[in-house]
Protein backbone atom coordinates (compact mmCIF):
# COMPACT_ATOMS: atom_id res chain seq x y z
CA UNK A 1 0.00 0.00 0.00
CA UNK A 2 2.83 2.55 0.99
CA UNK A 3 4.33 1.74 -2.86
CA UNK A 4 1.32 2.46 -3.92
CA UNK A 5 1.00 5.92 -2.37
CA UNK A 6 4.30 6.49 -3.74
CA UNK A 7 3.58 5.71 -7.03
CA UNK A 8 0.55 8.26 -6.96
CA UNK A 9 2.62 10.86 -5.11
CA UNK A 10 5.60 10.59 -8.00
CA UNK A 11 2.99 10.90 -10.63
CA UNK A 12 1.21 13.98 -9.33
CA UNK A 13 4.44 15.45 -8.81
CA UNK A 14 5.67 14.97 -12.51
CA UNK A 15 2.48 16.56 -13.70
CA UNK A 16 3.09 19.41 -11.78
CA UNK A 17 6.51 19.76 -12.83
CA UNK A 18 5.41 19.42 -16.06
CA UNK A 19 2.60 21.89 -15.84
CA UNK A 20 5.06 24.34 -14.61
CA UNK A 21 7.72 23.76 -17.17
CA UNK A 22 4.72 24.16 -20.05
CA UNK A 23 3.95 27.24 -18.11
CA UNK A 24 7.40 28.69 -17.72
CA UNK A 25 7.44 28.33 -21.87
CA UNK A 26 4.43 30.59 -21.96
CA UNK A 27 5.76 33.02 -19.83
CA UNK A 28 9.09 33.29 -21.73
CA UNK A 29 7.25 33.75 -24.99
CA UNK A 30 7.13 37.43 -26.42
CA UNK A 31 4.15 37.48 -27.41
CA UNK A 32 4.20 41.39 -27.71
CA UNK A 33 7.54 42.07 -29.36
CA UNK A 34 7.53 40.77 -32.99
CA UNK A 35 10.11 38.78 -34.56
CA UNK A 36 10.69 40.71 -36.97
CA UNK A 37 9.65 43.67 -38.91
CA UNK A 38 7.26 44.96 -41.83
CA UNK A 39 10.03 45.09 -44.80
CA UNK A 40 8.11 47.80 -46.66
CA UNK A 41 8.22 49.92 -42.67
CA UNK A 42 12.33 49.45 -42.77
CA UNK A 43 12.30 50.88 -46.06
CA UNK A 44 10.32 53.95 -45.14
CA UNK A 45 12.68 54.44 -42.63
CA UNK A 46 15.34 54.46 -44.18
CA UNK A 47 14.16 56.51 -47.04
CA UNK A 48 13.06 59.37 -44.40
CA UNK A 49 16.75 58.70 -42.40
CA UNK A 50 18.35 59.40 -45.83
CA UNK A 51 16.79 63.49 -44.82
CA UNK A 52 20.32 65.19 -44.74
CA UNK A 53 21.42 66.25 -41.23
CA UNK A 54 22.86 69.74 -39.85
CA UNK A 55 26.03 68.61 -40.86
CA UNK A 56 25.37 70.19 -44.29
CA UNK A 57 25.04 73.49 -42.45
CA UNK A 58 27.90 73.61 -40.63
CA UNK A 59 30.12 72.38 -43.08
CA UNK A 60 28.77 71.41 -46.63
CA UNK A 61 27.32 74.60 -47.56
CA UNK A 62 29.91 76.33 -45.99
CA UNK A 63 32.87 75.26 -47.31
CA UNK A 64 30.89 75.93 -50.91
CA UNK A 65 30.15 79.34 -49.62
CA UNK A 66 26.24 79.16 -50.07
CA UNK A 67 25.77 79.64 -46.12
CA UNK A 68 27.56 80.35 -43.33
CA UNK A 69 27.26 81.32 -39.45
CA UNK A 70 29.82 83.80 -37.59
CA UNK A 71 29.47 81.77 -34.59
CA UNK A 72 31.69 79.07 -32.69
CA UNK A 73 31.20 76.41 -30.43
CA UNK A 74 28.64 74.02 -31.37
CA UNK A 75 28.93 75.67 -34.91
CA UNK A 76 32.66 75.67 -35.40
CA UNK A 77 33.24 73.86 -38.71
CA UNK A 78 33.26 75.00 -42.80
CA UNK A 79 32.92 78.79 -41.35
CA UNK A 80 36.71 78.51 -39.77
CA UNK A 81 37.77 75.21 -41.53
CA UNK A 82 38.49 73.85 -37.98
CA UNK A 83 38.01 70.46 -37.01
CA UNK A 84 34.97 69.95 -35.20
CA UNK A 85 33.97 66.08 -34.92
CA UNK A 86 30.68 66.68 -32.98
CA UNK A 87 29.47 67.87 -36.32
CA UNK A 88 32.22 65.96 -38.78
CA UNK A 89 30.09 62.83 -37.51
CA UNK A 90 27.10 63.84 -38.36
CA UNK A 91 26.13 62.56 -41.57
CA UNK A 92 28.02 59.12 -40.54
CA UNK A 93 26.28 58.67 -37.70
CA UNK A 94 22.61 59.26 -39.34
CA UNK A 95 23.55 57.35 -42.32
CA UNK A 96 25.33 54.21 -40.49
CA UNK A 97 22.85 53.95 -37.02
CA UNK A 98 19.43 54.71 -39.42
CA UNK A 99 19.54 53.93 -43.28
CA UNK A 100 22.62 51.09 -43.52
CA UNK A 101 20.94 49.33 -40.41
CA UNK A 102 17.39 49.30 -41.88
CA UNK A 103 18.32 48.46 -45.24
CA UNK A 104 20.77 45.25 -44.06
CA UNK A 105 17.67 43.99 -41.77
CA UNK A 106 15.38 43.90 -45.17
CA UNK A 107 18.38 42.70 -47.28
CA UNK A 108 18.81 40.02 -44.77
CA UNK A 109 14.59 39.30 -44.47
CA UNK A 110 14.06 39.14 -48.17
CA UNK A 111 17.39 36.53 -49.09
CA UNK A 112 14.84 34.12 -49.36
CA UNK A 113 11.91 35.65 -50.71
CA UNK A 114 11.99 36.03 -54.35
CA UNK A 115 8.63 37.02 -54.82
CA UNK A 116 9.38 40.30 -53.17
CA UNK A 117 12.28 41.42 -55.88
CA UNK A 118 10.95 44.77 -56.38
CA UNK A 119 11.26 45.43 -53.05
CA UNK A 120 14.84 43.84 -52.78
CA UNK A 121 16.14 46.33 -55.58
CA UNK A 122 14.42 49.15 -54.30
CA UNK A 123 16.07 48.25 -51.04
CA UNK A 124 19.43 48.08 -52.70
CA UNK A 125 18.86 51.64 -54.32
CA UNK A 126 18.48 53.41 -51.22
CA UNK A 127 21.46 51.42 -49.69
CA UNK A 128 23.63 52.24 -52.38
CA UNK A 129 22.24 56.14 -52.19
CA UNK A 130 23.66 55.95 -48.47
CA UNK A 131 26.78 54.47 -49.23
CA UNK A 132 27.65 56.56 -51.88
CA UNK A 133 27.19 59.88 -49.89
CA UNK A 134 29.33 58.28 -46.89
CA UNK A 135 32.46 57.81 -49.23
CA UNK A 136 31.89 60.62 -50.58
CA UNK A 137 31.95 62.62 -47.54
CA UNK A 138 34.59 60.71 -45.56
CA UNK A 139 36.93 58.59 -48.49
CA UNK A 140 37.32 55.20 -47.05
CA UNK A 141 34.58 53.47 -45.22
CA UNK A 142 33.44 50.06 -43.97
CA UNK A 143 31.14 49.12 -47.10
CA UNK A 144 31.27 44.88 -47.76
CA UNK A 145 30.81 44.03 -43.68
CA UNK A 146 28.63 46.97 -42.59
CA UNK A 147 24.89 46.67 -42.11
CA UNK A 148 25.22 42.87 -41.24
CA UNK A 149 26.15 43.73 -37.61
CA UNK A 150 22.35 41.08 -36.45
CA UNK A 151 22.57 38.74 -39.60
CA UNK A 152 26.36 38.16 -39.83
CA UNK A 153 27.49 38.73 -36.11
CA UNK A 154 29.99 41.43 -37.84
CA UNK A 155 30.15 44.12 -34.77
CA UNK A 156 33.91 45.32 -36.33
CA UNK A 157 33.79 45.96 -40.45
CA UNK A 158 36.80 46.33 -41.96
CA UNK A 159 36.95 49.81 -44.11
CA UNK A 160 37.09 49.42 -48.09
CA UNK A 161 38.49 51.53 -50.03
CA UNK A 162 36.79 53.86 -52.25
CA UNK A 163 37.78 52.74 -55.45
CA UNK A 164 36.23 49.20 -54.70
CA UNK A 165 33.27 50.80 -53.00
CA UNK A 166 32.47 52.74 -56.18
CA UNK A 167 33.47 49.70 -58.42
CA UNK A 168 30.76 47.82 -56.38
CA UNK A 169 27.96 50.15 -56.24
CA UNK A 170 28.12 50.96 -59.87
CA UNK A 171 27.79 46.99 -60.28
CA UNK A 172 24.93 46.46 -57.62
CA UNK A 173 22.72 50.23 -59.10
CA UNK A 174 23.07 48.64 -62.41
CA UNK A 175 21.73 45.18 -61.48
CA UNK A 176 19.08 46.43 -59.45
CA UNK A 177 17.91 49.22 -61.87
CA UNK A 178 17.60 46.85 -64.52
CA UNK A 179 15.86 44.16 -61.96
CA UNK A 180 13.19 46.39 -61.65
CA UNK A 181 10.08 44.78 -62.81
CA UNK A 182 6.55 47.31 -63.54
CA UNK A 183 4.62 44.27 -63.60
CA UNK A 184 5.82 42.58 -60.58
CA UNK A 185 5.51 43.09 -56.76
CA UNK A 186 4.24 46.64 -55.72
CA UNK A 187 4.30 48.02 -52.51
CA UNK A 188 1.83 51.44 -52.91
CA UNK A 189 2.64 52.10 -48.66
CA UNK A 190 6.47 53.04 -49.63
CA UNK A 191 6.53 57.02 -49.00
CA UNK A 192 9.31 58.04 -51.92
CA UNK A 193 7.05 57.01 -55.37
CA UNK A 194 4.05 55.22 -53.60
CA UNK A 195 4.68 51.89 -55.17
CA UNK A 196 5.32 53.31 -58.67
CA UNK A 197 8.00 50.77 -60.14
CA UNK A 198 8.54 52.47 -63.61
CA UNK A 199 10.28 55.97 -61.22
CA UNK A 200 11.86 53.71 -59.06
CA UNK A 201 13.67 52.49 -62.22
CA UNK A 202 14.24 55.70 -63.77
CA UNK A 203 15.61 56.77 -60.07
CA UNK A 204 17.92 53.44 -60.55
CA UNK A 205 19.52 55.09 -63.59
CA UNK A 206 19.61 58.44 -62.28
CA UNK A 207 21.40 57.72 -59.33
CA UNK A 208 23.78 55.67 -61.96
CA UNK A 209 23.89 58.84 -64.00
CA UNK A 210 25.34 60.22 -61.04
CA UNK A 211 28.02 57.56 -60.15
CA UNK A 212 29.64 57.45 -63.36
CA UNK A 213 29.38 61.75 -63.33
CA UNK A 214 31.58 61.22 -60.08
CA UNK A 215 34.41 59.60 -61.81
CA UNK A 216 35.31 62.11 -64.49
CA UNK A 217 38.89 62.76 -63.17
CA UNK A 218 40.24 60.10 -62.05
CA UNK A 219 38.71 57.29 -64.37
CA UNK A 220 36.95 58.79 -67.47
CA UNK A 221 36.97 55.48 -69.42
CA UNK A 222 34.27 54.08 -66.58
CA UNK A 223 33.05 57.06 -66.30
CA UNK A 224 31.81 57.21 -69.84
CA UNK A 225 31.06 53.75 -69.64
CA UNK A 226 28.98 54.13 -66.45
CA UNK A 227 26.94 57.45 -67.93
CA UNK A 228 25.75 55.58 -71.35
CA UNK A 229 24.42 52.74 -69.69
CA UNK A 230 22.27 55.44 -67.32
CA UNK A 231 21.02 57.26 -70.23
CA UNK A 232 19.93 53.96 -72.45
CA UNK A 233 18.65 52.62 -69.34
CA UNK A 234 15.98 55.62 -69.15
CA UNK A 235 16.37 58.63 -66.61
CA UNK A 236 14.30 60.70 -64.74
CA UNK A 237 11.37 62.73 -66.81
CA UNK A 238 10.31 65.51 -64.79
CA UNK A 239 10.39 67.30 -61.24
CA UNK A 240 7.70 64.13 -60.66
CA UNK A 241 10.39 62.13 -60.64
CA UNK A 242 12.79 63.43 -57.75
CA UNK A 243 14.37 61.64 -55.06
CA UNK A 244 12.36 64.17 -51.95
CA UNK A 245 11.76 63.63 -48.53
CA UNK A 246 8.41 64.96 -47.69
CA UNK A 247 8.41 66.10 -44.04
CA UNK A 248 5.72 67.25 -41.74
CA UNK A 249 5.94 67.88 -38.01
CA UNK A 250 6.46 64.50 -36.68
CA UNK A 251 9.30 64.07 -39.63
CA UNK A 252 10.50 67.45 -39.51
CA UNK A 253 13.46 69.01 -41.95
CA UNK A 254 16.64 69.06 -39.84
CA UNK A 255 17.81 72.38 -41.57
CA UNK A 256 14.53 73.88 -41.25
CA UNK A 257 14.23 72.74 -37.52
CA UNK A 258 17.67 74.55 -36.45
CA UNK A 259 16.93 77.37 -38.89
CA UNK A 260 13.54 78.16 -36.97
CA UNK A 261 15.05 76.90 -33.73
CA UNK A 262 17.99 77.96 -31.37
CA UNK A 263 20.04 78.85 -34.65
CA UNK A 264 17.48 80.70 -36.05
CA UNK A 265 19.61 83.97 -36.14
CA UNK A 266 23.04 82.53 -36.42
CA UNK A 267 23.18 81.29 -40.17
CA UNK A 268 23.44 83.81 -43.25
CA UNK A 269 23.68 83.40 -47.18
CA UNK A 270 26.91 83.59 -48.08
CA UNK A 271 28.28 86.66 -50.52
CA UNK A 272 29.57 84.34 -53.01
CA UNK A 273 25.90 83.07 -53.15
CA UNK A 274 24.34 85.84 -53.39
CA UNK A 275 26.47 88.29 -55.70
CA UNK A 276 26.34 85.13 -57.95
CA UNK A 277 22.61 85.36 -58.02
CA UNK A 278 21.99 89.27 -58.07
CA UNK A 279 24.55 89.68 -61.40
CA UNK A 280 23.32 86.97 -63.58
CA UNK A 281 19.17 88.68 -61.94
CA UNK A 282 18.52 85.64 -60.98
CA UNK A 283 14.67 84.90 -60.35
CA UNK A 284 15.87 82.13 -57.76
CA UNK A 285 17.34 85.35 -55.34
CA UNK A 286 13.90 86.60 -54.51
CA UNK A 287 12.24 83.07 -53.93
CA UNK A 288 15.39 81.98 -51.88
CA UNK A 289 16.97 84.71 -48.97
CA UNK A 290 14.92 86.94 -46.88
CA UNK A 291 16.76 89.95 -45.17
CA UNK A 292 15.47 91.87 -42.18
CA UNK A 293 16.78 95.37 -43.13
CA UNK A 294 17.80 97.63 -40.50
CA UNK A 295 17.73 94.69 -38.12
CA UNK A 296 20.31 95.15 -34.71
CA UNK A 297 19.85 92.20 -32.96
CA UNK A 298 18.42 88.54 -33.81
CA UNK A 299 14.55 89.47 -31.64
CA UNK A 300 14.54 92.86 -34.38
CA UNK A 301 14.24 90.12 -37.22
CA UNK A 302 10.72 90.16 -37.19
CA UNK A 303 8.26 89.74 -40.37
CA UNK A 304 7.36 94.03 -40.44
CA UNK A 305 11.14 94.39 -41.95
CA UNK A 306 11.63 91.16 -43.62
CA UNK A 307 12.46 91.58 -47.83
CA UNK A 308 12.20 88.99 -50.57
CA UNK A 309 13.42 91.92 -52.58
CA UNK A 310 16.75 90.64 -54.83
CA UNK A 311 17.73 94.36 -54.81
CA UNK A 312 18.22 94.55 -51.33
CA UNK A 313 19.72 91.45 -50.27
CA UNK A 314 23.15 91.69 -49.03
CA UNK A 315 25.78 88.44 -48.31
CA UNK A 316 28.17 87.72 -45.67
CA UNK A 317 31.09 87.61 -46.36
CA UNK A 318 33.40 84.22 -45.36
CA UNK A 319 36.45 84.65 -42.78
CA UNK A 320 34.74 86.27 -39.67
CA UNK A 321 33.63 85.54 -36.18
CA UNK A 322 31.35 86.92 -34.55
CA UNK A 323 33.90 89.52 -33.11
CA UNK A 324 35.46 90.75 -36.40
CA UNK A 325 32.03 90.36 -38.37
CA UNK A 326 30.72 93.66 -36.22
CA UNK A 327 32.88 96.11 -37.76
CA UNK A 328 32.92 94.46 -41.10
CA UNK A 329 28.72 94.27 -40.85
CA UNK A 330 29.40 98.30 -39.75
CA UNK A 331 31.53 98.84 -42.98
CA UNK A 332 28.84 97.33 -45.48
CA UNK A 333 26.34 99.62 -44.41
CA UNK A 334 24.48 97.26 -42.02
CA UNK A 335 22.87 98.28 -38.80
CA UNK A 336 24.42 95.08 -37.73
CA UNK A 337 25.21 91.56 -38.71
CA UNK A 338 21.80 90.34 -38.07
CA UNK A 339 21.01 92.63 -41.10
CA UNK A 340 22.34 90.49 -43.79
CA UNK A 341 20.74 87.91 -45.71
CA UNK A 342 19.56 84.50 -44.91
CA UNK A 343 17.77 81.45 -46.39
CA UNK A 344 14.01 82.39 -45.89
CA UNK A 345 13.16 80.00 -42.93
CA UNK A 346 9.17 80.95 -43.28
CA UNK A 347 8.90 79.27 -46.93
CA UNK A 348 12.63 77.89 -48.19
CA UNK A 349 13.75 76.53 -45.30
CA UNK A 350 10.37 75.84 -43.07
CA UNK A 351 10.82 72.87 -40.57
CA UNK A 352 8.09 70.83 -42.81
CA UNK A 353 10.26 71.75 -46.29
CA UNK A 354 11.16 68.89 -48.72
CA UNK A 355 14.54 67.97 -48.83
CA UNK A 356 15.62 67.20 -52.18
CA UNK A 357 18.02 64.53 -52.60
CA UNK A 358 18.22 63.60 -56.35
CA UNK A 359 16.83 65.89 -58.88
CA UNK A 360 15.72 66.22 -62.37
CA UNK A 361 17.55 69.76 -62.75
CA UNK A 362 21.06 68.13 -61.52
CA UNK A 363 20.21 65.46 -64.03
CA UNK A 364 20.24 67.43 -66.72
CA UNK A 365 22.51 69.64 -65.73
CA UNK A 366 24.82 66.46 -65.52
CA UNK A 367 23.79 65.54 -68.76
CA UNK A 368 24.80 69.05 -70.13
CA UNK A 369 28.25 67.86 -68.93
CA UNK A 370 28.21 64.24 -70.41
CA UNK A 371 27.15 65.78 -73.66
CA UNK A 372 30.33 68.34 -73.86
CA UNK A 373 32.09 65.76 -72.94
CA UNK A 374 30.83 63.69 -76.30
CA UNK A 375 29.66 60.95 -73.74
CA UNK A 376 25.46 61.25 -74.69
CA UNK A 377 23.78 62.79 -77.95
CA UNK A 378 21.59 65.99 -77.81
CA UNK A 379 22.71 69.71 -77.74
CA UNK A 380 24.60 70.52 -74.17
CA UNK A 381 22.30 74.12 -74.51
CA UNK A 382 19.34 72.05 -74.71
CA UNK A 383 20.37 70.03 -71.17
CA UNK A 384 21.58 72.73 -69.64
CA UNK A 385 18.40 75.30 -70.21
CA UNK A 386 16.43 72.12 -69.08
CA UNK A 387 17.82 72.28 -65.88
CA UNK A 388 18.15 75.52 -64.95
CA UNK A 389 14.30 75.86 -65.74
CA UNK A 390 13.49 73.01 -63.70
CA UNK A 391 15.45 74.13 -60.57
CA UNK A 392 14.03 77.11 -60.76
CA UNK A 393 10.16 75.52 -61.28
CA UNK A 394 11.37 73.02 -58.15
CA UNK A 395 11.01 76.88 -55.62
CA UNK A 396 7.16 76.21 -55.57
CA UNK A 397 7.10 72.71 -54.61
CA UNK A 398 9.09 74.37 -51.36
CA UNK A 399 6.28 76.84 -50.78
CA UNK A 400 3.28 77.92 -53.83
CA UNK A 401 4.44 81.72 -52.95
CA UNK A 402 8.21 80.56 -54.22
CA UNK A 403 6.97 79.91 -57.80
CA UNK A 404 8.64 81.96 -60.62
CA UNK A 405 6.82 82.59 -63.35
CA UNK A 406 7.64 81.26 -66.94
CA UNK A 407 8.12 84.69 -68.41
CA UNK A 408 11.02 85.06 -65.73
CA UNK A 409 12.26 81.45 -66.46
CA UNK A 410 12.11 82.54 -70.46
CA UNK A 411 13.52 85.98 -69.70
CA UNK A 412 17.06 84.62 -67.68
CA UNK A 413 17.82 81.87 -70.19
CA UNK A 414 17.84 84.59 -72.15
CA UNK A 415 19.76 86.85 -70.74
CA UNK A 416 22.00 83.81 -69.97
CA UNK A 417 22.70 81.91 -72.96
CA UNK A 418 24.69 78.51 -72.69
CA UNK A 419 28.37 79.15 -73.52
CA UNK A 420 29.88 76.56 -75.68
CA UNK A 421 33.54 78.43 -75.00
CA UNK A 422 32.75 78.20 -71.03
CA UNK A 423 30.44 75.38 -70.43
CA UNK A 424 31.99 72.95 -68.09
CA UNK A 425 32.15 76.31 -65.20
CA UNK A 426 28.66 77.26 -66.38
CA UNK A 427 27.05 74.41 -66.28
CA UNK A 428 28.78 73.04 -62.58
CA UNK A 429 28.45 76.66 -61.53
CA UNK A 430 24.27 76.41 -62.15
CA UNK A 431 24.45 72.83 -60.72
CA UNK A 432 26.05 74.38 -57.32
CA UNK A 433 22.59 76.44 -57.23
CA UNK A 434 20.79 73.34 -57.87
CA UNK A 435 22.33 71.91 -55.23
CA UNK A 436 20.92 74.48 -52.87
CA UNK A 437 20.14 73.06 -49.62
CA UNK A 438 21.72 70.04 -50.51
CA UNK A 439 25.08 70.44 -49.01
CA UNK A 440 26.36 66.95 -49.56
CA UNK A 441 25.49 66.62 -52.99
CA UNK A 442 27.02 70.48 -53.70
CA UNK A 443 30.49 69.86 -51.66
CA UNK A 444 31.05 66.67 -53.80
CA UNK A 445 30.34 68.04 -57.18
CA UNK A 446 32.77 71.37 -55.99
CA UNK A 447 35.69 68.95 -55.46
CA UNK A 448 34.68 67.14 -58.39
CA UNK A 449 34.09 69.75 -61.25
CA UNK A 450 36.96 72.97 -59.31
CA UNK A 451 33.87 74.73 -59.97
CA UNK A 452 32.35 77.42 -59.27
CA UNK A 453 35.41 79.42 -58.84
CA UNK A 454 35.37 80.47 -55.47
CA UNK A 455 37.92 82.54 -53.12
CA UNK A 456 39.38 80.57 -50.21
CA UNK A 457 38.13 81.37 -46.57
CA UNK A 458 40.82 83.60 -45.39
CA UNK A 459 39.88 82.70 -41.83
CA UNK A 460 43.24 83.63 -40.14
CA UNK A 461 42.80 80.37 -37.31
CA UNK A 462 42.36 77.00 -39.69
CA UNK A 463 43.46 73.64 -39.50
CA UNK A 464 43.83 73.45 -43.13
CA UNK A 465 47.00 73.63 -45.18
CA UNK A 466 45.49 73.56 -48.93
CA UNK A 467 42.48 76.11 -49.75
CA UNK A 468 39.49 74.11 -49.00
CA UNK A 469 38.59 71.62 -46.98
CA UNK A 470 38.83 67.99 -48.60
CA UNK A 471 36.58 65.42 -46.79
CA UNK A 472 35.05 65.30 -43.01
CA UNK A 473 36.53 63.38 -40.39
CA UNK A 474 35.88 59.94 -38.59
CA UNK A 475 33.79 59.87 -35.35
CA UNK A 476 35.44 59.67 -32.24
CA UNK A 477 33.43 56.68 -31.18
CA UNK A 478 34.77 55.27 -34.71
CA UNK A 479 38.41 55.92 -33.48
CA UNK A 480 37.57 54.13 -30.14
CA UNK A 481 35.82 51.23 -30.79
CA UNK A 482 36.85 49.93 -34.57
CA UNK A 483 39.99 51.80 -34.12
CA UNK A 484 42.21 48.87 -35.99
CA UNK A 485 39.81 48.74 -38.87
CA UNK A 486 40.04 52.63 -39.14
CA UNK A 487 43.93 53.10 -38.79
CA UNK A 488 44.08 50.36 -41.55
CA UNK A 489 42.19 52.85 -44.08
CA UNK A 490 44.03 56.06 -42.69
CA UNK A 491 47.39 53.96 -43.84
CA UNK A 492 45.86 53.71 -46.97
CA UNK A 493 43.85 56.93 -47.51
CA UNK A 494 45.88 59.24 -45.77
CA UNK A 495 45.64 61.25 -42.25
CA UNK A 496 42.18 61.45 -40.67
CA UNK A 497 42.27 65.09 -41.09
CA UNK A 498 40.48 67.62 -43.55
CA UNK A 499 43.08 68.07 -46.16
CA UNK A 500 43.08 64.05 -47.13
CA UNK A 501 41.44 63.87 -50.25
CA UNK A 502 39.22 60.79 -51.28
CA UNK A 503 40.02 58.86 -54.14
CA UNK A 504 38.12 60.00 -56.92
CA UNK A 505 39.43 64.01 -55.90
CA UNK A 506 43.00 62.89 -56.81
Amino acid sequence: MDNLYKYIYVFMLLCVTLSCEEDLDELNTNVVDPTSVDEVFLLNNAIIGTSFSNGQLIYDMAIVQQMVSPNSGVLTGGNYNQDNRNSTQQHWNDYYTTVIKHTGDILAQLADQPDKSNLLHMTTLIQAHAFALLTDTYGDVPYFEAGVGISEQIVFPRYDAQEAIYQDLINVVSTSAAALNPSGDTYPGEVLYGGDIAKWKRLGYTLLLRLGMRLTEVDPALAQQTVTAAVAGGLMESNDDNYVIRHDFNYVNSAGNTLNGSEANNFYLVDSFVDYLSNTSDPRLGSIAVRYVGAASGPEQVADIASNDPAVQIGMPMGFDNGSIVPQAEADGLASFYDYSQADRTRIAKIDSPMFILTYGQTQLLLAEAATRGWVSGAPSNYYEAGVRAHMEQMALYDASMEIPTSDIDAYLVANPFDVGNALEQINTQYWVASFLNGPEAFANFRRSGFPVLTPNPFPAQDISGDFINRHTYPNDEIAVNGDNLAEAVARMGPDNLDTQVWWDQ
